[in-house]
């Protein structure tokens, strides 16, 4: 496994976490994240036989922590319900959507609506996507696609998950079935969570005395995931009287958004805590300085989860608290309650 792949994660209860969380949101009064999701997933009766495909944990999971908005692109196509059964057919790089049995072309439809939905989006505020696996519409990957010899190459993409990654390149988008493994789940959290930040930053006029300190706010969380880019990136803040303000938000989004699609790992985390527990010692006594790193190296070795030492570091903390190490120890984006494996 290369330096940047991901560790394996090990499953925790979290029931306490979301309500700690929520209660946190509503005190700040902060609206929910806002997150796309084919409707079917939520228990919506829209699929092509009028029935449903609900992911209950998406629902009594993810819906208790981001606000689940429902979209089926071949429904509000109009394809109506039920509907003929469709499939993918041509080039699996730019397919066509035809009925199983009738042969008649969708593609146009589901276009027009893909292409309107992904431009109202950022007006709707949404923060992430979650689509349905394998569909003709929303599957990201791994949808059959018939060729001309009429046999079936499992490698295209459904038209509206493709147009959604074409025109909004930095939304996080993931499918469902990915998301029942604990580590992808919290993986795309932070993604979500993280351009959510972003648009909080970016929304009206960001001055560069407030964007120097939501950067200094992400570093160790940007660190995490990936130490060569979150250095490029603090170049980039350095330099930002260098570049327009539109095309400096743009490569500081870009940038940001591609170092959390990194994943982290266990030893890059350990590095992270290590580096913060050091700029402590002197605030910390011996015995509190002894806990703290038998707790990291509990976590480096699976025994504990990462939540267990970011704990320890907040209460000491409390008498010390840099503003550089806020998004990765007590963020306000509401991810760190999720992370306790990562």
């Amino acid at each position: 496994m290369g330096a940047e792949g991901s560790d394996r994660g090990f499953p925790v209860r979290r029931e306490w976490e979301f309500s700690r969380v929520k209660s946190r949101e509503q005190t700040l009064g902060r609206e929910p994240i806002k997150v796309g999701i084919s409707a079917c997933l939520l228990g919506q009766e829209v699929r092509y036989d009028g029935s449903s495909k609900r992911e209950p944990f998406l629902v009594e999971t993810l819906g208790r922590f981001f606000q689940l908005v429902p979209i089926c692109p071949e429904l509000e196509a109009g394809l109506g319900v039920p509907r003929e059964p469709m499939h993918l057919v041509g080039d699996p790089a730019n397919p066509r959507l035809v009925g199983n049995e009738s042969g008649a072309d969708r593609t146009r439809a589901l276009s027009r609506f893909a292409s309107r939905s992904a431009r109202e989006i950022p007006r709707q505020q949404l923060c992430g996507f979650i689509l349905k696996a394998r569909s003709p519409s929303c599957g990201l990957e791994r949808v059959p696609v018939v060729g001309k010899t009429g046999r079936t190459r499992r490698i295209g993409r459904g038209l509206f998950a493709g147009e959604l990654l074409r025109r909004l390149p930095l939304l996080p988008v993931a499918e469902a079935e990915g998301l029942s493994d604990l580590a992808a789940r919290d993986h795309f959290i932070v993604r979500v969570c993280g351009f959510g930040r972003l648009q909080d930053l970016f929304t009206g006029r960001c001055s560069r005395r407030r964007l120097l300190r939501f950067h200094a706010a992400q570093r160790y969380l940007l660190l995490a995931h990936s130490p060569p880019r979150a250095r490029q990136l603090d170049r980039l803040v350095v330099d930002m009287k260098d570049y327009p303000a539109a095309g400096f938000r743009h490569e500081y989004c870009s940038r940001f958004m591609a170092i959390l699609q990194v994943k982290t790992t266990t030893s890059k985390n350990v590095n992270v805590l290590q580096h913060i527990m050091g700029r402590l010692r002197k605030v910390m006594s011996p015995r509190q300085r002894q806990s703290l790193q038998r707790a990291i190296e509990d976590y480096r070795h699976e025994l504990v989860p990462l939540i267990v030492p970011v704990t320890l570091l907040n209460f000491f903390l409390q008498l010390h608290d840099p503003a550089e190490v806020e998004e990765y120890l007590s963020p306000p984006s509401r991810e760190l309650m999720l992370r306790n494996h990562a």
